[in-house]
């Protein structure tokens, strides 16, 4: 892989495949030290880090926008969002173009790892904390005796702006 991270839609992994066969198939990538998934329809395409530019008065863990072939998209860096500590990007950072609702946002994660097919019933229920936890957490995931949070993409772009917005009103 190295520096030579080139750019690579994911449309060409399953070109020709119907929206059915990707149920259960997820992108899995690395934060810190666990791996986590999200269904892979949500994903467009995976990007080298590139230069991220900074926009004023937005939640710590928005980076900036990105100019994708003349689109301006924002960047989360998924490891503020949660909790973790921050750390340099490398030639393994990389930038998951997903697309919710038509809106195309780039999620920065340490490394992807591969595209898993994770059967339902290998996906068990978030565990529950008794302060609730974040609701971003679709479930528990195993795949060839790991474990992968799986996480709930639209809840992890929106939940915190829904919240924010209405504390505004």
């Amino acid at each position: 892989m190295g520096s030579a991270l080139a750019e690579k839609t994911v449309d060409e992994d399953v070109m020709g495949v119907e929206e059915d066969t990707l149920k259960g198939r997820f992108l899995t990538f690395r934060l810190a030290n666990e791996d986590y998934g999200f269904e892979i329809r949500y994903v467009t395409e995976i990007i080298g880090i590139q230069k991220i530019t900074d926009v004023p008065d937005l939640p710590r863990f928005v980076k900036g926008v990105i100019n994708l072939r003349g689109k301006v998209i924002p960047v989360m860096d998924v490891r503020i969002r949660f909790n973790l500590p921050e750390r340099e990007y490398d030639e393994r950072t990389c930038i998951v173009v997903v697309n919710v609702e038509d809106k195309a946002v780039g999620l920065v994660v340490d490394k992807v790892n591969e595209v898993a097919s994770i059967p339902e019933d290998q996906i068990e229920p978030a565990p529950h904390t008794g302060k609730g936890g974040p609701s971003y957490i679709q479930g528990i995931g195993k795949a060839g005796g790991e474990v992968k949070i799986l996480l709930d993409v639209r809840r992890l772009l929106y939940e915190d702006a829904a919240e924010h917005a209405q504390a505004a009103d």
